[in-house]
């Protein structure tokens, strides 16, 4: 069994009205996980940063360019049945304008802004909820004990 590092998680959040709410995505019929809502995600490409990958996944998904980006302090994990690997998943948050324009590539069907409790009833999986609560915590709170990194955008 192997252990990868080859894929990324970004969670895209617009500040309203004095809280945030986190931009999920509803995978396209034709993708893995038909119908499931998640955060922006993806593969690392040849000898990209994970963060490289990140902006561009955001990009090539929503059409978006953050105003602000974060290496989150967590790293997500899941293991492969079909691979016999154990997947490690670095984590993003990128700050849009309350007013961006999404535009959604194939892969999904449909995109909703929702505040953190409404995202954790929706995703899927424990350490994506985990992430929202993380993300949520240190924006809306202005928790100091956390380090996010912030990244060049």
């Amino acid at each position: 069994m192997e252990i990868t590092a080859n894929l990324i998680e970004a969670h895209i959040f617009k500040k309203y009205n004095n809280d945030i709410e986190f931009l999920l995505l509803k995978r396209s019929d034709k993708e893995i996980y038909p119908g499931l809502w998640q955060m922006v995600t993806g593969s690392i490409d040849g000898r990209e940063k994970a963060s490289q990958a990140a902006l561009r996944e955001i990009r090539e998904e929503t059409g978006l360019t953050p105003i602000q980006f974060w290496a989150v302090p967590n790293i997500n994990s899941f293991y492969s049945a079909e691979t016999d690997e154990i997947c490690v998943i670095p984590v993003f948050a990128g700050l849009v304008e309350s007013d961006a324009k999404i535009i959604i590539s194939e892969e999904h069907t449909e995109y909703r802004w929702v505040t953190k409790d409404e995202a954790k009833t929706m995703l899927a999986w424990p350490g994506q909820r985990n992430s929202v609560e993380i993300i949520a915590d240190y924006f809306k709170n202005e928790n100091t004990y956390l380090n996010f990194i912030k990244i060049s955008v």
